[in-house]
C-alpha cells in the first residue's frame, strides 16, 4: 500500500521501520541460499541435492497454492527451498516472495499476509501497536475547527510545508460532521516554524491554518507569540511520529499518509466512536 507522507530529509516513517526489520531478517537468508548453491557445485550435499531434484511434491503444492492465491494474474517461475526449515522461496520474475510449507502464509517484501483470509498480519499488528487512547491526547495544544454538527472526531498531525497534508486539508475540509484537532509539528523545512507559528499567533488560529494550507496564505503577524510548538514536538516523538501527515480517530487508531476522500469517509464512518 502507497504511503504518502512527508518526512524530514533522511527520515523514516515508525511503520516502515518496523516493516524494515523483518525485511531484513529476510535478507540475510537469500546470501545463505546463494552460498548453499555455490558450495553444491564444488562438493554437492545431501541436503543441496535434494533441494536441486526435478520434483518436489512440496514446491508442486506451493506454487499451485500462490497461484490460486494470485488468482491467475501471474505465474510462479520457482519454488524452491530455503535455509529455514518450513519456509520456501517462490520467484515471479526477479521478485521474492517466501511461503510457509502449509501454504497459509506469505511474506512479501517484509509483509506477512494471510493466504487464507486474505489479511496483510503485519499491518494489523502495526496498526494495534499504534492504536492509543484518544483520551490521552493534550487536545488544549491543538488548533480545533468544528465543521456541522461535529460528532465525528480526528486528531491530524500536520507540518506546513506538507505538499500531503495540504492535499489532506483541503478533502478534510469538505467532510460533514467533523470536529479536527490540528497539531501542528515543524520539521520539514528552515520556515516550518516561522510559518506554523504565525498561524498559531493569528485571531482565528483555525481559519489562518487553513488557508495557509489549503490556499497557500501565511499570515501577515509577527508570529511571536508563545506557541505550544515544542510540547506538540516532544509529543509527536513519544508517539514515533516522524512524517507527516498522521491521523488519530476517536477509537485511537492511526493511520499515516494522505487518505484520499472517498476513502477517507469510509474510514471515518468505521473508526468513529459512538
Amino acid at each position: 500500500m502507497m504511503n504518502w507522507s512527508c518526512l524530514p530529509r533522511g527520515g523514516v516513517s515508525l511503520a516502515a521501520l518496523r516493516s524494515l526489520a523483518l525485511a531484513v531478517a529476510l535478507a540475510v537468508a537469500a546470501p545463505m541460499a546463494g552460498q548453499a548453491q555455490a558450495q553444491s557445485t564444488a562438493s554437492p550435499s545431501p541436503g543441496a541435492a535434494a533441494a536441486s531434484a526435478p520434483f518436489n511434491p512440496n514446491t508442486a503444492r506451493l506454487k499451485a497454492a500462490l497461484e490460486a492465491f494470485l488468482e491467475g494474474k501471474h505465474a510462479v517461475d520457482e519454488v524452491r527451498n530455503t535455509p529455514v526449515v518450513g519456509l520456501y522461496e517462490a520467484r515471479i520474475g526477479n521478485e521474492l516472495l517466501y511461503i510457509d510449507e502449509k501454504g497459509q502464509h506469505l511474506i512479501f517484501r517484509g509483509q506477512l499476509h494471510d493466504m487464507k483470509t486474505r489479511r496483510n498480519l503485519t499491518q494489523e499488528r502495526i496498526e494495534e501497536l499504534s492504536t492509543i487512547d484518544f483520551k490521552t491526547l493534550p487536545l488544549d495544544l491543538a488548533i480545533k475547527q468544528v465543521i456541522g454538527n461535529g460528532k465525528r472526531v480526528v486528531a491530524v498531525f500536520e507540518d506546513p510545508n506538507c505538499g500531503f497534508c495540504k492535499a489532506m486539508r483541503a478533502d478534510l475540509l469538505k467532510v460533514s460532521d467533523i470536529t479536527i484537532y490540528t497539531f501542528p509539528l515543524a520539521f520539514l523545512a528552515a520556515d516550518s516554524e516561522t510559518k506554523a507559528a504565525k498561524a498559531l499567533c493569528a485571531a482565528n488560529k483555525a481559519r489562518a491554518w487553513n488557508e495557509m494550507m489549503v490556499n497557500n496564505r501565511v499570515p501577515g503577524n509577527s508570529g511571536t507569540c508563545a506557541t505550544p510548538l515544542r510540547q506538540v514536538a516532544e509529543l509527536a516523538r513519544r508517539l514515533g511520529i516522524s512524517g507527516t501527515p498522521v491521523m488519530y480517530f476517536s477509537n485511537g487508531k492511526r493511520t499515516e499518509g494522505q487518505i484520499p476522500l472517498d476513502r477517507l469517509n469510509e474510514m471515518l464512518a468505521e473508526n468513529s466512536a459512538s
